[in-house]
């Protein structure tokens, strides 16, 4: 019996290392000009300026200062769409 558990959970151990292998990551919920649109960065912003953006604007929309959860939300999404698309591409050797 404690062969049989021991193959099972080898199994499932197995099964799961391949799931999270095969697993893709899904494209930005956001597109990059709609999130640059909503921030107010240009193309070329730099992590600093995109984190100053996003900060400025989320203290005017969060709920706790009277803003709405919906607006506060896209305005997260936004700032992690900038910021996966800068953490994907390298910067550019000038």
């Amino acid at each position: 019996m404690a062969k049989f558990i021991l193959v099972l959970a080898l199994i499932a151990l197995a099964w799961m290392w391949w799931r999270r292998r095969t697993v893709r990551i899904a494209p930005p919920p956001m597109a990059l000009t709609d999130a640059r649109r909503l921030l107010g960065v240009r193309e070329g912003a730099s992590l600093a300026d995109v984190r100053a953006a996003h900060r400025r604007l989320i203290a005017k929309v969060h709920p706790d200062t009277g803003g709405s959860p919906e607006l506060a939300n896209q305005v997260n999404i936004a700032r992690d769409t900038l910021v996966a698309e800068m953490n994907r591409k390298p910067p550019d050797a000038s």
